[in-house]
């Protein structure tokens, strides 16, 4: 049986997700110097990429924004595993935030002029975090079962023993 997201999760996750598949849409038909670009700002944050080619990083970039996109946006994926996708996307964003000189202003968190576009993550991480914290159904189900009986315990009446 597939259980539809929550009347609550629904604004940020199609928010999220349009946005992210949007870029993922856009990466693929990212161009030589765009794709070249892009892979060496990844690379002065994450320089193990270096061993991969700017052309292939994009490509591979762009199929995993329109994956995390897509997952936010299907009505069938739980939230909490699409919390999971997010969490981790945006995370290496962040990190690339976080490693990329120029990106924050020196000794703070705060972004530079530069920065800006890339700090805009730490809002995608925050959603991402949210959705993996949030309770199943089933738990929240059993924690309703357990306090209403342990309620009825605690307040037998005195006439029925």
């Amino acid at each position: 049986m597939v259980q539809l997201p929550e009347a609550r999760d629904l604004a940020p996750r199609l928010a999220t997700g349009a946005y992210i598949l949007n870029a993922g849409l856009t990466m693929l038909r990212a161009d030589r110097e765009t794709a070249e670009g892009v892979h060496s700002m990844a690379c002065v944050a994450y320089p193990f990429l270096t061993k991969i080619p700017a052309e292939q990083f994009t490509r591979l970039l762009a199929c995993s924004q329109v994956a995390v996109g897509g997952s936010l946006l299907a009505p069938f994926v739980p939230t909490r595993l699409a919390g999971l996708a997010l969490t981790g996307f945006s995370g290496g964003l962040v990190g690339m935030y976080l490693r990329t000189p120029g990106m924050r202003e020196s000794g703070s968190l705060r972004p530079t002029q530069e920065g800006t576009g890339l700090a805009k993550d730490v809002w995608m991480l925050g959603i991402g975090l949210g959705f993996m914290g949030a309770a199943s159904r089933r738990r929240r189900a059993a924690a309703s079962r357990y306090r209403r009986a342990s309620f009825a315990r605690r307040h037998r009446c005195w006439c029925r023993g």
